[in-house]
């Protein structure tokens, strides 16, 4: 004999999750709020690079090196801001990463050549790298009850940020390559005078050795979860930085003026794409296959990607269409990476995470600097095709390297189980750039 229950008036798990999410107090959306200037500074410059090339007399290899500069200084203070947060406190190490971000963009705006840009760039990247480093610790201090809806809400600013960064540089870039850079900073100095007004000051975490990230990296798994990241890290920022050029003459080949409104249009399809793979398409592809079959099966099609690409770079449906899936690829890539470096280790997650991502960002930071000499020398196409050489190389690496992942869930066929807050960091941490 069977029983129907009565339909349940209460409401599901995810529909009062969601209603958290959009009750905080002040201080929460202004972190962010915040959060979402941070991240549309990943793809604000993508589409006025060619803009800056031209009307500062640049090459492109120049135009990219605004990528290496930001991205190089991100990766040393990476290594470094789980000690600079035990030593300022959470509100101060937020603080100090926007008034650097707000400075130094609005120099940018005021400059008058690419190699003032390039070295301004370089204090924007150590902005961020702070600011960013803490903002997830920042908002669940500030939340209201528990957790969970404020990380949903955390998720969503990354994620709308990431997607409309390189709009928003498309749509400010079209008036002249110095929007971007001065709506920038107005935006980040609108939250920093939210956070300074609405964040009450935590007490200081643990302290942290300042060396102890550079001391994690001689952990087998973290070293080589670390390599891996490197040479995927040169075939993500080689993807970002250098397709706005390809992808604009192969527009004028077919008698079309693409121009910064144009580019920031396909790269909007490109970071909202990593945002929905990254946000709600990872940690179910993880669960569902194991972390380290869902890397390298993501990898591997990367590769072809990239491949193709490189066959296509004078076809503009190609490369919109190869970009944008792309897109998809690194958002599950960057979120699997992380959770991996979690899992793999039994160091402090800040420490693991800021050792990993400094190592990481300097396989991107030297990216931008080879393909624009490279496409010079080889063809335009070449870039690509070392790209999908170095994502080879980081598959290598993570099969080679992979009896040092023993604790990893995946490696045993078991799924990874991070809470909420471990997933929000995973996610954190792979996107920020």
């Amino acid at each position: 004999m069977s029983t129907t229950s009565p339909p349940s008036t209460t409401a599901s798990p995810s529909s009062s999750l969601l209603g958290d999410a959009f009750r905080q107090p002040r201080a929460v959306w202004a972190i962010a709020f915040a959060a979402t200037v941070s991240f549309m500074g990943i793809g604000l410059v993508d589409p006025i690079l060619p803009a800056i090339s031209t009307e500062l007399d640049a090459s492109p290899t120049q135009a990219m090196l605004l990528f290496t500069s930001y991205l190089f200084i991100t990766a040393i203070a990476m290594l470094f801001t789980s000690w600079a947060s035990s030593r300022l406190g959470v509100k101060r190490t937020l603080l100090t990463g926007l008034a650097l971000v707000v400075v130094f963009a609005a120099l940018c705006a005021a400059s008058g050549s690419v190699g003032e840009i390039i070295g301004l760039r370089a204090g924007w990247g150590l902005g961020n790298a702070l600011f960013i480093s803490t903002a997830l610790a920042a908002i669940v201090g500030a939340s209201a009850g528990p957790s969970a809806g404020a990380i949903i809400l955390y998720e969503a600013a990354l994620g709308l940020g990431m997607a409309v960064g390189p709009l928003l540089g498309g749509l400010l870039g079209s008036v002249s390559w110095r929007a971007p850079f001065a709506g920038t900073a107005v935006l980040m100095a609108v939250g920093f005078l939210a956070i300074t007004a609405l964040l009450r000051a935590e007490p200081r975490p643990a302290r942290v050795s300042p060396l102890a990230s550079i001391r994690a990296l001689a952990h087998p798994a973290l070293r080589t979860l670390a390599l891996t990241a490197v040479f995927y890290n040169f075939g993500f920022f080689t993807l970002l930085a250098y397709s706005p050029f390809p992808l604009e003459a192969a527009a004028a080949a077919q008698g079309t003026e693409f121009g910064a409104m144009g580019i920031g249009g396909v790269f909007f399809g490109w970071g909202l794409a990593l945002a929905i793979t990254s946000v709600l398409v990872a940690p179910v592809l993880t669960r569902r296959f194991g972390l380290l079959p869902t890397l390298v099966a993501t990898l591997g099609l990367l590769t072809l990607v990239l491949l193709a690409l490189a066959l296509l770079h004078t076809s503009m449906v190609g490369m919109i269409v190869g970009i944008v899936i792309g897109g998809l690829l690194l958002g599950v890539l960057n979120t699997a990476l992380t959770e991996t470096v979690m899992e793999a280790t039994d160091l402090p997650r800040g420490v693991a995470s800021s050792a990993y991502s400094g190592v990481r960002f300097l396989g991107g930071a030297v990216a931008p600097a080879v393909a624009g000499p490279l496409a010079a020398a080889a063809g335009a196409a070449a870039p690509y095709e070392l790209a999908a050489l170095a994502i080879v190389i980081s598959i290598v690496m993570l099969l080679v390297g992979r009896r040092h992942l023993a604790a990893v869930g995946a490696d045993h066929g078991a799924a990874p189980h991070l809470d909420a807050r471990s997933e929000a960091e995973a996610i954190t941490a792979g996107d920020e750039a």
